[in-house]
């Protein structure tokens, strides 16, 4: 079963209402209060992200696939693969980058990096009771 909840484009001035309709669609498909608040934080990290490194801007699909909510976020930069994650915090491993992706890898059941055409889509999931 999929079931779509929100497709847009967003770019930095969009950011805190995208954070409000994905928090009003994760708690209307069931998702819990306590890892809501999560879930939304990781969608900003990604968006944010796509917006500082990734020309200004992307585009967001929320749907509910199967026992999961999922989000994919998909840009039109330069393009980045999973290999950039740090293993260890931001800042005790020497890096000074990546802190939200390694917040999403955290906080999320799955995260996915693969190519677009051009750029990149980040898929975060988490499961719903």
């Amino acid at each position: 079963m999929v079931k779509q909840l929100l497709q847009r484009r967003f770019t930095a001035r969009e950011l805190p209402e995208l954070r409000v309709q994905v928090d009003q669609c994760a708690a209307s498909a069931g998702l819990p209060d306590s890892r809501r608040g999560d879930f939304v934080l990781a969608v900003d990290e990604i968006a944010s992200n796509a917006v500082e490194h990734a020309g200004g801007g992307g585009t967001l699909l929320l749907r509910r696939v199967g026992n999961e909510l999922e989000c994919r976020i998909s840009d039109s930069g330069p393009g980045f693969s999973d290999e950039v994650i740090p293993r260890l915090l931001p800042g005790l491993d020497g890096a000074t980058s990546g802190r939200g992706l390694w917040l999403t890898q955290l906080v999320t059941d799955r995260l996915a990096i693969s190519p677009g055409a051009p750029g990149t889509v980040v898929t975060l999931a988490m499961r719903l009771p």
